[in-house]
């Protein structure tokens, strides 16, 4: 089992920028890693995705432009660099792994990732 660990959250205002970051422990096959979000009373949402291999990212549309994700293979980490960001962006942000290559669909959907992090919250002042 990989571990997850986040680090980078914080209080921001709105217009501003931070940097999340991933570090998955351990010597492991990843296919994917992502990013997710969750709000207060709101269910968990798909913020972006990089395949490791190619570097191929998809992004939410609420974030496409604002967001960059990117990757360090060698390391096993995964970041989030979010500028421009709203008050609509507070929420706790999780990554997560996708580690098969078989069988995997549309990497929004959260049935494909098979470890989570603990989170890291994120807030955004108006």
């Amino acid at each position: 089992q990989v571990q997850l660990v986040e680090s980078g959250g914080g209080l921001v205002q709105a217009g501003g920028s931070l940097r999340l970051s991933c570090a998955a422990s351990g010597r492991t096959f990843i296919y994917a890693m992502g990013w997710f979000r969750q709000a207060p009373g709101k269910e968990r949402e798909f913020v972006s995705s990089i395949i490791w291999i190619g570097g191929s990212a998809v992004y939410a549309d609420s974030v496409r432009g604002r967001f960059t994700i990117s990757r360090d293979n060698a390391k096993n980490w995964v970041y989030l660099q979010m500028n421009s960001l709203k008050p609509e962006d507070t929420a706790v942000y999780y990554c997560a792994t996708v580690r098969r290559l078989s069988g995997v669909g549309d990497l929004s959907q959260r049935q494909y990732y098979d470890s989570w992090g603990q989170g890291t919250q994120v807030t955004v002042s108006s």
